[in-house]
C-alpha cells in the first residue's frame, strides 16, 4: 500500500514537472495527456507489475499523435518522465513493440526529440 502511496506522489510531481516543461506552439498534445494516456504502463516499466491495459494508452497515444509537433511534444514529455521517473528504461523502450506499434523514435532520454518527424 505505501508504494502505491509513493507512486502516486511521484506521479503528481510528475504531472507537475512535465506540465511545467511541456512544449508551446504549435504542439496540441501536451504532458498531460501523455500522463494519462501512459498511467496504465506504470506496474511494467517501473518493475511492480505486468502490462496490464497499457497497450490501450499507448495505442491511443500514437493515433493522437499525428502531426509532427505532436510527435515532437509526446517525445519531450517522454523525456521528462523518463529522467523524474524512475522506470525501468528497457521496458519502456520496448513498450511500442510489445504493443504492435511502430514509432519514429527510441524512447530513451538520450533521443533528440527535434529530429522527430
Amino acid at each position: 500500500m505505501a508504494t502505491y502511496k509513493a507512486a502516486a506522489v511521484c506521479m503528481v510531481v510528475v504531472l507537475v514537472v512535465a506540465l511545467a516543461s511541456a512544449p508551446r506552439g504549435d504542439a496540441v498534445i501536451g504532458c498531460d495527456t501523455v500522463l494519462s494516456d501512459l498511467t496504465p504502463c506504470l506496474p511494467y516499466v517501473t518493475d511492480q507489475g505486468p502490462l496490464g491495459s497499457c497497450c490501450r494508452g499507448i495505442q491511443a497515444l500514437y493515433k493522437a499523435a499525428a502531426t509532427t509537433p505532436d510527435r515532437q511534444s509526446v517525445c519531450k514529455c517522454l523525456q521528462t518522465l523518463l529522467k523524474v521517473y524512475p522506470v525501468n528504461l528497457d521496458k519502456a523502450a520496448a513498450l511500442p513493440t510489445l504493443c504492435g506499434i511502430s514509432i519514429p523514435y527510441k524512447i530513451s532520454p538520450s533521443t533528440d526529440c527535434s529530429t522527430v518527424k
